[in-house]
């Protein structure tokens, strides 16, 4: 569905025809001016009309209605075509959720395709809509602006997620994990699970960084020269929001390899303690396994002290094995 539908004429919104056909060919007229088209969604059928005015071509038209792209760049002879992923944080899940932002910049025209949640577009019109500066370079305000929102959301879910990593740290070292072997599992369910965000995070984050250095260098199509600045503003922060997704993993990959020293330091713990209660139960199994033998001539089998003398040896080596065991730990 067709979103919102404007013209732009030195950095200014004004009043022009509902169609955005005829809206295209007002702004063409006119020096200075571009329309800019916002789309949520559109299905094949809603956007083969701007296809057709608009003159995009076919392979982005069906990259942008099937959407589950990957953040790129690609120059067209009539049209720019930029991919953005959109990123959102559901803190109470700790879940990260994509979007993608789609935009076809040509002759005096942007137009601007969103699939999911993640940026609001109207925000962004209605903060530029106070910058005619920045509206006068054309199209290519529109890209930087919303380039700049999506990138500024990484380096806020960066630092939510930062957050949330500092208190699972704290959780996997905390005394309780460290004693628990089933929390300690359940402990690597909930890293593994963080590890899997991170990821879906790096999906976005990383394949933007080529698409924004080549905008930054300039001699893209139908961006304006005077914009490089922005984006390399842009570019830089990309490069922050990556080397934090990278910072996050290598310190998840640290917590899950300590939490793994953990279970294993549990489970040798839990082991030496089976191993001298067994060789508690061993000393009087062994003795009364002896002397339950039968057999005729056997030392003390005839003595009225035979018993009693039995049941002391097995007491006295048990009391002997557990003081050993506990002075090392053991029990």
């Amino acid at each position: 569905m067709i979103v919102d539908c404007a013209i732009y004429r030195n950095g200014i919104r004004t009043t022009g025809p509902e169609d955005f056909s005829d809206a295209l060919d007002v702004a063409r007229k006119e020096e200075n001016a571009f329309v800019w088209i916002g789309l949520h969604e559109p299905t094949e059928r809603e956007f083969a009309l701007v296809t057709e005015e608009f003159g995009l071509h076919p392979l982005a038209v069906e990259d942008a209605v099937s959407a589950h792209q990957r953040p790129k760049l690609e120059a067209y002879d009539d049209s720019l075509f930029v991919v953005l992923k959109t990123v959102t944080y559901d803190d109470d899940l700790d879940t990260v959720h994509t979007g993608e932002l789609m935009l076809f910049l040509g002759d005096s025209f942007v137009v601007t395709v969103r699939h999911g949640e993640g940026v609001p577009l109207g925000r962004v019109r209605k903060r530029l809509e106070q910058q005619p500066d920045v509206l006068r370079q054309g199209p290519s305000s529109v890209l930087y602006a919303l380039c700049d929102e999506v990138v500024d959301a990484y380096i806020d879910i960066a630092a939510e997620l930062q957050a949330d990593l500092e208190e699972l740290e704290a959780a996997v070292f905390s005394p309780q994990s460290a004693r628990s072997a089933q929390g300690n599992g359940s402990m690597a369910e909930r890293i593994y699970g963080f590890k899997r965000q991170i990821m879906e995070f790096r999906r976005a984050t990383a394949p933007l960084q080529e698409p924004m250095a080549r905008l930054s260098g300039g001699g893209v199509p139908f961006v304006a020269a005077g914009s490089q600045p922005f984006f390399r503003d842009v570019s830089d922060h990309v490069i922050r929001a990556n080397e934090q997704v990278d910072s996050l993993d290598r310190l998840l990959s640290d917590i899950l390899s300590a939490n793994l020293a953990q279970v294993s330091v549990q489970q040798n713990n839990d082991m030496r303690k089976i191993s001298a209660w067994a060789a508690l139960a061993a000393v009087p199994t062994m003795i009364a396994g002896i002397y339950g033998m039968n057999f005729t001539h056997m030392p003390e089998l005839r003595q009225v002290w035979g018993y009693p003398a039995a049941l002391l040896l097995m007491g006295g080596v048990c009391l002997v094995l557990y003081r050993v065991f506990k002075r090392s730990g053991w029990l």
